[in-house]
């Protein structure tokens, strides 16, 4: 039947009920809950309604995305567990005169403002500036490794290789792990994972080019070449990283709101402890070698950080991939157990044999503690605009554990490699015990949650 004339009239005009409701439905709030975690609410200002856009969990873009963060992941945490063997170099040939202890204060700072710099750059990304940040740190990382060849006293390589490649490897770092929350959430961990596998290959690329190229072209042309590579390896990132989604500006410079909730706080110590311990081996297991494993050559005591390099390899993926289906609390808490029972086992290893087996669990199982941090942040934080700054956070809890930890252990080896060793241990246990109150937080005594 054919509607009449009136009728069409009717029908063209929207109701005062539709209307009215309509206007009722903009100037109504959204709550927390309404959002659904594998949305992200996009707004434009010419739109009078929110469109909620899918994560994709996959595709071209979304795993480019991983291939960039595996790239800033070899600049930033890659340069910084390569520094044993700096530091292996600077005090027996380039700085002799200059104490162990001394020396470490180099890596030390390096991983204090990588961690420290990403607090600030955390908000700085929220506010939709990821390609400013590759840029800075970028010329931060190449211009501090390019000052570092020309260097030859202690203060100039502390200012070149501690604070400025420190500075450009932070600006990496928090790109690297901020932007893949926005294309993942089903395969969150595994797609961080994979990305932090980039420290591990560069642990497994830079040593061993370091001690290829420095007796045949110097210590000068050695870094600089490895300042082309890292240079080379950014401009990819560069050219493939993206955002999803262009989030509204925040005022907050610096975000200190998750130490209100106390779950991030806990986890904040978490972070701190795990600084304190982890990255020892890193530091000091070409020395040791050198020192307590007995038969060994100098040639097959640097190979043992690569070593390490190969271990963390797997402990960056298998860990993240498990996460996925267990919850990043429950791998992260059994990966840190590990890793500290590995740290106490550490003090019977003297043979060639049982140091390259050690290497190798303690590479894997420390690993995770790197890999699964922001995933887990990721996981308790409600509000996913805030996840920049909150990684940035709880990375400058890191940083002060760094800050302290490597200096301290430089100390105590003087007196004892046993005394450094439980060092070692014993701040893991503490890092671990958080890890379950944390966890007692988020989901309480239940057993088979996932977290």
């Amino acid at each position: 039947m054919i509607p009449r004339p009136s009728e069409l009239q009717r029908l063209s005009q929207p109701s005062s009920y539709t209307e009215k409701n309509d206007q009722k439905d903009l100037l109504t709030p959204v709550s927390r809950s309404d959002v659904h975690e594998d949305e992200i609410w996009t707004q434009q200002p010419s739109v009078t309604e929110q469109t909620p856009v899918p994560i994709p969990n996959g595709g071209l873009w979304a795993w480019l995305q991983v291939l960039s963060g595996f790239m800033l992941f070899m600049n930033s945490w890659g340069l910084l567990t390569s520094f044993g063997v700096f530091q292996q170099y600077y005090s027996t040939t380039y700085i002799p005169e200059t104490s162990e202890s001394t020396i470490s204060w180099i890596g030390t700072l390096a991983s204090f403002m990588l961690s420290s710099s990403a607090t600030f750059a955390g908000p700085i990304l929220d506010r939709g500036h990821p390609r400013l940040l590759l840029i800075c740190g970028t010329f931060c990382v190449v211009f501090g490794l390019m000052m570092t060849s020309l260097a030859d006293r202690f203060w100039q390589l502390l200012l070149a290789q501690g604070i400025c490649t420190g500075i450009g490897s932070g600006q990496l770092f928090i790109v690297s792990v901020a932007l893949l929350p926005q294309w993942f959430t089903t395969k969150r961990s595994t797609a961080t994972g994979i990305a932090a596998t980039g420290s591990s290959a560069a642990a497994v690329i830079y040593p061993p080019m370091f001690h290829y190229l420095i007796d045949r072209i110097g210590f000068g042309w050695t870094v600089r070449s490895i300042a082309f590579v890292a240079l080379a390896v950014c401009l990819v990132s560069l050219s493939v990283a993206r955002m999803r989604t262009q989030p509204p500006p925040r005022p907050k410079i610096v975000d200190f709101s998750g130490f209100k909730e106390p779950e991030y706080a806990l986890f904040a110590l978490v972070s701190f402890f795990g600084g304190i311990g982890l990255f020892i081996p890193f530091f000091y297991i070409t020395q040791y070698c050198r020192e307590n494993v007995g038969g060994i050559s100098d040639e097959l005591a640097f190979w043992i950080l690569p070593i390490l390099g190969v271990g963390s390899i797997f402990g960056r993926t298998i860990p993240a991939i498990v996460a996925d289906k267990a919850g990043n609390l429950n791998v992260l808490a059994f990966c840190t157990i590990v890793s500290a029972l590995l740290g106490f086992c550490w003090i019977a290893v003297d043979s060639i044999a049982g140091i390259i087996i050690w290497s190798l669990f303690y590479g894997c199982f420390s690993g995770a503690f790197v890999s699964l941090q922001v995933p887990t942040v990721v996981s308790i934080t409600q509000d996913p605009k805030t996840i920049g700054g909150r990684a940035g956070t709880n990375n400058l809890t890191c940083a002060f554990g760094i800050l302290i930890g490597n200096p301290i252990g430089g100390v105590i080896v003087k007196r004892s490699w046993v005394g450094l060793q439980t060092f070692c241990g014993a701040t893991l246990v503490t890092s671990a015990a958080f890890i379950i109150l944390t966890r007692l937080k988020v989901v309480g005594i239940s057993l088979t949650r996932k977290t």
